[in-house]
């Protein structure tokens, strides 16, 4: 296992991370997600740990709350030490009847997070993160809050997840100018099928030393080597009743194609491939990983081992370019002129 810093931190977290939505089940969405009981999510949180991996994503809204009880509930059952690990977790979610009771104003986030202390079993969250963009609270309010708990020790590192460029750039801007404690990392989905944060979101992340979280690498299994061009709704696979995230699928069948034979040359399975092409990327901190068994946990862990070659790199980064854009192709072409006569450019 490898490990980075957390953004612009001293902090080091493991480059995979398990993702505990499969935690439960509970009802509604998560129901379709995952249903491991107490018992599975001890095994996998163990397999996890053994490997080398300190870092553990959940969120309130996963199965309303019993994903973090049941995780807090592992590294007791296993016993594994608070500090040996780092924990984040999310709030925006509704997480009851109430008006107030969703969002990422002062007064759910302050509510929010003594619930998740409460269910984790434990006195501060490592990682704390706004799970979506809230177009009712200002963002200066969102960032006051994080800071006061920042501040009282309950929060050490914030975060967002699935924001607009612009708005990460507002808060960040924000924290700067209001001396406030600023969001460390961005947990976005990202995927070899769906690469459209390089857009405007992976240059921002670069310039302000931001860290990248990547939800759903494998674009909710699609990559997992269940689904063919031929074979387009598999029986054992949650996306096959669950189409998401959105992807275009005639591009992702033309990426497979490639991976397909990559895959075979390193002998290993086309999601491994996946995990690796982001593994590769500078700008990712690290991967969420999520499973259901025990054997699919395996899999994916023994991704930090792939090695792409610069050549098989090539191959994966040219099937899966992005269309280009406005004002994409515009700057490209400008910036040909600024900088023709500088080598390195």
């Amino acid at each position: 296992m490898e490990y980075k810093p957390l953004g612009n931190t001293g902090l080091l977290v493991s480059t995979l991370c398990l993702g505990t939505m499969t935690f439960h089940g509970g009802e509604g969405f998560y129901k379709v997600i995952g249903t491991m009981d107490q018992a599975g999510a001890d095994e996998l949180v163990k397999a996890s740990f053994d490997a080398g991996i300190n870092f553990f994503d959940t969120a309130d809204v996963y199965s309303e709350g019993e994903s973090e009880r049941a995780l807090g509930q592992s590294f007791r059952n296993l016993g594994i030490a608070r500090k040996d690990v780092v924990v984040a977790t999310k709030v925006y979610g509704r997480m009851g009847p109430g008006r107030n009771d969703v969002g990422a104003s002062r007064g759910h986030i302050m509510d929010a997070v003594e619930a998740s202390l409460l269910r984790l079993g434990t006195d501060h969250i490592d990682l704390y993160q706004i799970h979506a963009s809230d177009v009712l609270t200002p963002v200066e309010e969102t960032l006051r809050a994080l800071d006061a708990l920042v501040s009282q020790g309950k929060v050490r590192y914030i975060g967002c997840s699935n924001w607009q460029a612009w708005k990460i750039a507002k808060a960040l801007g924000i924290s700067e100018a209001k001396g406030l404690a600023k969001f460390d990392t961005l947990q976005a989905y990202y995927s070899i099928a769906g690469r459209d944060l390089e857009r405007e979101i992976v240059p921002l992340l670069e310039s302000e030393k931001t860290g990248l979280l990547v939800w759903s690498p494998l674009a909710g299994g699609l990559l997992s080597g269940k689904f063919t061009r031929e074979n387009q709704t598999p029986e054992d696979s949650r996306r096959s009743s669950f189409d998401f995230p959105l992807v275009d699928k005639d591009r992702a069948w033309r990426i497979l194609d490639v991976m397909g034979p990559i895959a075979k040359q390193h002998g290993c399975s086309p999601a491994r491939i996946a995990l690796a092409w982001l593994l590769a990327k500078p700008v990712v901190t690290s991967v969420i990983i999520g499973a259901k068994r025990l054997d699919q946990l395996h899999d994916n862990l023994a991704a930090v081992d792939v090695r792409l070659a610069p050549e098989e790199m090539t191959q994966l980064d040219a099937v899966s370019q992005l269309p280009s854009e406005y004002p994409g192709w515009m700057l490209k072409v400008q910036a040909t002129n600024r900088f023709k006569d500088v080598p390195r450019f």
